[in-house]
């Protein structure tokens, strides 16, 4: 009887692992206190996570939170490590409803307080434009009950944090069937494009709450109908694992502190195609497919920016 194979990893060789995979992120990690820039080297925009340190000869830009920092043109911004969402006007998120009261479905969107989404902002069959009735009250629990995933549009943000969604959109709605990750919301990167098609055939949607929704094509897409169309027949065998790679990708991506969009999630895909997929999410296979992607980030920053 063959004796079963077992896997070692010594404590030293994790940790030089690791100084490596720090010092080869190009992204820059801060604590409360720490000094991102001098304010005389070059005006900055003063944003979250940041503060002005007047006390010194020279005006110091520092961190008020730990981690990492941002430069989108003269904003300077320090996205948390781990944080609860919050959201802004016109960012796109992943909720799942957890209430149908009156005129308004409650959503979870990964926040201190659950959002709504008011049956006034739904999008109707067809894309239908009309006010809404005492029917279309009625219908709203076969629309959407408890339990439904959706993806929706941030309408307005109220002054206790409370945010109003928007489904008009016919990309919006209920989703089908698919697979439903969460990962920190400072690890999805601020993109205009949130609905992508990868090159295997599947879908993810980057909801900017840490949400992500994979699926595969024809089965979840429901960019025509707003979710009125639903295709609930089984994944096929190859359908379901193209998903299960595409889902370890992006969570041995998120393990290891890489921001996730549309690039980054292709180059750890294609990575990991000389792993089996359950073999993904182990240490010394999810660090060395890590390690791809950051030396795709060095070699090709400015065409991921």
């Amino acid at each position: 009887m063959a004796a079963p194979s077992i896997s070692v990893s010594l404590a030293c060789l994790r940790h030089s692992k690791k100084a490596k995979r720090v010092e080869s992120d190009n992204r820059k990690f801060v604590i409360p206190g720490d000094i991102i820039t001098k304010q005389l080297e070059e005006k900055y925009i003063i944003s979250h996570g940041t503060y002005l340190d007047e006390r010194a000869d020279e005006n110091y830009l520092r961190s008020s939170v730990a981690g990492v920092v941002e430069y989108v043109s003269k904003l300077v911004t320090v996205n948390p490590l781990k944080t609860r969402y919050n959201g802004e006007v016109g960012d796109v998120i992943i909720g799942r409803v957890v209430e149908v009261s009156q005129k308004r479905w409650k959503v979870d969107i990964k926040a201190k307080l659950d959002a709504f989404l008011p049956l006034s902002c739904v999008n109707l069959p067809a894309g239908e434009i009309r006010r809404k009735s005492e029917e279309d009250e009625k219908w709203m629990r076969e629309y959407m009950k408890e339990g439904d995933v959706i993806t929706a549009e941030v309408r307005s943000v109220y002054s206790d944090g409370v945010l109003s969604l928007n489904t008009k959109n016919l990309k919006h709605g209920k989703l089908g069937q698919g697979l439903l990750l969460s990962v920190s919301p400072s690890l999805i990167k601020h993109r205009k494009a949130h609905f992508h098609t990868l090159i295997c055939n599947v879908g993810v949607i980057l909801g900017s709450n840490g949400y992500i929704w994979v699926y595969p094509l024809g089965q979840g897409k429901q960019e025509e109908s707003g979710g009125h169309v639903q295709n609930f027949e089984p994944f096929s065998k190859e359908d379901h694992e193209l998903v299960s790679r595409v889902r370890n990708s992006i969570l041995l991506l998120s393990e290891h502190d890489i921001m996730l969009y549309d690039n980054t999630i292709i180059v750890a895909y294609e990575a990991s195609m000389q792993y089996q997929v359950k073999d993904l999410l182990k240490p010394d296979i999810s660090r060395e497919v890590a390690d791809i992607v950051r030396h795709h980030l060095q070699q090709h920053h400015f065409m991921d920016e």
